[in-house]
């Protein structure tokens, strides 16, 4: 009987994954055009069979596409081969990697996607490409389907007349489109049903209503509409996925387990409500809560390698971007204590950091995140720091000519200086860093911010630079960097 159970449900899940897969139009170069002229939206999927990225996507893709093939008006998801039957129409549209994705209307190249690559970003982001920017809800069915929406946080604008309310709400509609699910209506049913006659509303999807917050909040005509769509999109505790880790600022602490309100609404209600007790009693602190599988790379910056077992783990930053780790097990208590102590100045930071160079005399200096605020940020003297990858060629390119910029000005009062970025913590608020190598000069004078350096990579050019950056002449080069004679 078990057993005829599972071959049922394994006939069930091949079943639903093969009438997913079977939503998405395969196209080839004889039918493209054609088929995309009969679909007023669209989103195009340029893969490779072979393609790691594609085949990520796969799946993801074919879920939007069965929610979006229901939608009114409804958006089609397409894919073409492009190492088959679909060469010439990727070279047609000039697709150089794989996956590219674009957006087509009545056949024609609309734009490039820029959307997210997970089915509910998809369907969330390709709605808002159709139909108008806020729907306008003509019916009270309309209205009770919107303000039950189950996932999406909705704004609604109730209008009895042309007002210049209803008019900055539609622009705020235009701008947030992507972002936000918006919804209109001026007719008298709906109004007297929702109870509003000139307000905007924000409604938060049933899935995180709770009893530490309201459902919904009304726009008290104070600042702008989007300035209150951002204070009041994600509640006191919002769920923070890769696409929206923008919108938190700050100090913030997050608790991160298994998040799934999919598989899973009750159990991740059950942590994120213990959470928001917290929130509820720390209005300056921001709260979140992540999924700890989707946020591995940030937990390792955390020092921590796995997050074990069904509790959360607990992490955050202050104002200034320090890190802190919660040690203790997750109760509320706890997380209450550590968010106060974090708030107060009073815990440890967390700096990721290889060991302290035993000795580190030599050209160039290393710096670690244990010394980088003396050897960098405090160090009082002028400074040019490489931040680098062991693995890029470009940085294994420098390495040489960077060595060599050291021994050169070993007796000057300036620090040549390198940082592995992908091992050490370093203050980010100073020092942008978004790729490999990123050269910043330091100023000895505190008070002065550091800079990028943004000149060539050859010796002359890193000489010159520092020549005429540095607080003091230097004793071997001019301020052009031009070599001194020697006296006689």
């Amino acid at each position: 009987m078990l057993g005829s159970i599972k071959v049922l449900l394994l006939i069930g899940v091949i079943y639903l994954c093969r009438a997913a897969e079977e939503d998405v139009l395969e196209l080839s170069d004889s039918d493209f055009a054609s088929t995309l002229a009969q679909h007023d939206t669209a989103l195009v999927m340029f893969y490779a069979p072979w393609c790691g990225h594609c085949k990520r996507l796969k799946p993801e893709y074919a879920l939007a596409a069965g929610i979006l093939r229901d939608d009114d008006p409804p958006v089609a998801l397409a894919k073409v081969d492009c190492t088959e039957a679909g060469k010439s129409t990727c070279e047609k549209f000039s697709v150089s990697g794989y996956p590219t994705l674009k957006i087509f209307r009545k056949g024609e190249l609309s734009t490039d996607y820029n959307g997210p690559r997970e089915s509910n970003g998809i369907v969330k982001y390709m709605r808002a490409q159709v139909g108008p920017s806020s729907k306008e809800l003509k019916t009270v069915k309309d209205y009770e389907a919107y303000v039950n929406k189950k996932e999406d946080v909705v704004v609604i604008g109730y209008f009895e007349k042309e007002t210049d309310l209803k008019g900055e709400f539609l622009k705020t509609a235009d701008k947030m489109r992507e972002e936000v699910t918006f919804a209109h209506s001026s007719d008298k049913r709906v109004l007297e049903k929702a109870g509003y006659k000139d307000n905007v509303v924000l409604y938060r999807p049933k899935r995180l209503q709770n009893t530490f917050e309201d459902s919904f909040v009304v726009y008290n005509g104070v600042g702008s509409i989007k300035a209150f769509i951002k204070e009041n999109y994600h509640g006191l505790v919002g769920v923070r996925q890769k696409e929206n880790v923008q919108d938190f600022t700050n100090p913030l602490v997050i608790a991160y387990y298994d998040v799934d309100y999919v598989k899973n609404p009750k159990g991740t209600n059950y942590w994120r409500n213990r959470v928001l007790k917290v929130a509820k009693a720390l209005p300056d602190v921001n709260f979140a809560i992540s999924d700890k599988d989707d946020f591995t790379h940030e937990l390792n910056d955390y020092g921590i390698d796995f997050a074990k077992g069904e509790k959360p783990v607990v992490a955050g930053k202050d104002a200034d971007g320090n890190k802190f780790v919660m040690d203790k097990e997750f109760s509320v208590d706890n997380l209450l204590q550590f968010s106060k102590d974090l708030m107060d100045g009073k815990l440890e930071p967390f700096i990721k950091s290889e060991p302290v160079p035993e000795t580190n005399d030599g050209p160039v200096k290393v710096a670690v995140g244990k010394n980088f605020k003396e050897l960098v940020t405090d160090s009082g003297r002028d400074a040019l720091i490489e931040f680098y990858a062991p693995w890029c060629g470009h940085c294994q390119k420098l390495a040489p000519i960077w060595e060599e910029l050291g021994t050169k000005l070993a007796n000057e009062d300036i620090d040549i200086i390198k940082i592995d970025a992908t091992a050490n913590d370093w203050p980010k608020s100073l020092f942008d860093v978004s790729g490999f190598p990123t050269i910043f000069w330091k100023p000895k004078d505190a008070s002065q911010k550091p800079t990028r350096y943004n000149g060539g990579r050859e010796l002359d050019n890193f000489i010159t630079y520092v020549a005429q950056n540095a607080a003091t002449e230097l004793k071997g080069f001019d301020r052009n960097g031009k070599p001194k004679k020697e006296e006689l």
